[in-house]
């Protein structure tokens, strides 16, 4: 009991605190420390790895549906899609929704991230018992070396940039994931907060357009346990912008979404204008 701080070099100067009321789990993968834990106040089950918050229940429809649905209603008929990361199923139930979605492949690099997901999430786990749904336990970076024109909508759900999860924020991964896209796809990677990381989403905004994907866009979601209240995805392909969707959610669908709509899509992308200049440099 007592307080979960999530203390870290990637957000220097700042901790956000939740009260613990119970631990349910704290071990070592072969990869990171893996913690799951009872929230006193209204976040309910939460999930962090090497010490940074992934999963909470009460706020984790935030950055699944935006993750998802952004690029998927981006995508006029996505067919084939590939999850990076993203072990606990919750980006794989949302594009489950999606009535084309044919095969849906979750490449993750530990194997106890699901196993968790199973025991403590199982709104999310229940994904992987779809019939379209495939989890691959492996490096997402080796997984895709030979995967060329496969993928309608890629996602990547990553931790942040140290660990297990940093050859998926480099050059030659994206150049891997522009490779692996059928004609038309569309890339959906985590873009970290514009409050205490706008040097690296220069970055790497710049070097995505340097690898040669004709549209190259950021955009920004609120979700309160994630540092700074809020995080970014970089959202990449060729042809048009994916800052308005193409289709629209079926009334169904609507009614089970908490965070995604049509206009949600497009606000998302409406950026702080000293971000806006910054990413234009």
């Amino acid at each position: 009991r007592g307080w979960f701080s999530e203390v870290s070099p990637f957000w220097p100067g700042q901790a956000q605190s939740l009260e613990v009321d119970e631990v349910l789990w704290n071990k070592k993968s072969e990869f990171q420390d893996v913690l799951v834990f009872k929230n006193k106040g209204p976040w309910g089950t939460c999930f962090a790895l090497d010490g940074a918050i992934q999963v909470t229940d009460k706020d984790e429809f935030s950055y699944h549906e935006m993750m998802a649905h952004i690029p998927m209603f981006s995508h006029p008929n996505p067919k084939n899609v590939l999850i990076i990361g993203g072990g606990d199923g919750g980006v794989m139930g949302q594009v489950l929704k999606h009535p084309s979605v044919e095969t849906v492949t979750l490449c993750d690099v530990d194997k106890m991230v699901p196993e968790i997901s199973k025991m403590f999430f199982p709104k999310l786990s229940c994904s992987f018992d779809d019939p379209r749904a495939t989890v691959h336990i492996g490096d997402g970076f080796e997984f895709l070396k030979d995967k060329e024109g496969m993928y309608d909508v890629m996602i990547v759900d990553s931790s942040d940039p140290e660990g297990p999860a940093s050859t998926l924020f480099g050059k030659e991964f994206y150049e891997r994931c522009r490779k692996s896209l059928k004609k038309g796809g569309r890339v959906v990677t985590q873009g970290e907060s514009f409050w205490i990381h706008l040097d690296l989403i220069k970055s790497m905004t710049k070097f995505q357009r340097d690898i040669g994907f004709e549209n190259v866009e950021y955009a920004n979601i609120t979700i309160p346990t994630y540092p700074c209240g809020n995080i970014g995805f970089f959202i990449c392909g060729d042809g048009e912008s994916c800052s308005a969707p193409v289709r629209e959610p079926t009334e169904e669908i609507q009614a089970g979404l908490q965070m995604y709509s049509p206009e949600m899509h497009k606000q998302s992308f409406v950026l702080p204008p000293f971000v806006k200049r910054a990413l234009q440099e």
